[in-house]
């Protein structure tokens, strides 16, 4: 009994944890993202400042314009795109920080379809 007693406040602490969150770190900056295409590791790397966001992948650049919903959450819109596909938006949340990187999750706007990848901040 006294051990239950005593693991009361340890699993009250425990279950207080939560992520770390320090999304205003990561909205200016410059980024690379990793990520499996067929089992083949593919490279983007971004630039984020003032509501713009230059992506350079496989040698092609683009640009979006970013809208932030909240510290955590922002929405992708290309500037120029070249099809129907790229005229969507694209919904991005932070859901944990660290140093120098963060954990996302993404989705076109409307769908319930979600992906997860991690960022890390170049600069």
């Amino acid at each position: 009994m006294k051990k239950i007693i005593f693991l009361l406040p340890l699993l009250a602490l425990v279950s207080c944890y939560d992520a770390e969150h320090n999304c205003k770190d990561f909205k200016n900056g410059k980024f690379k993202f990793e990520f499996d295409v067929n089992g083949v590791k593919k490279t983007t790397v971004f630039e984020r400042k003032d509501g713009i966001e230059i992506e350079t992948f496989e040698g092609k650049t683009d640009t979006s314009t970013v809208r932030w919903v909240s510290d955590c959450e922002y929405v992708l819109q290309k500037k120029h795109p070249k099809n129907m596909a790229e005229e969507k938006a694209i919904s991005m949340k932070i859901l944990t920080t660290s140093k120098n990187s963060y954990t996302f999750e993404f989705g076109m706007v409307g769908s319930d379809q979600k992906q997860r990848g991690t960022v890390v901040k170049l600069d």
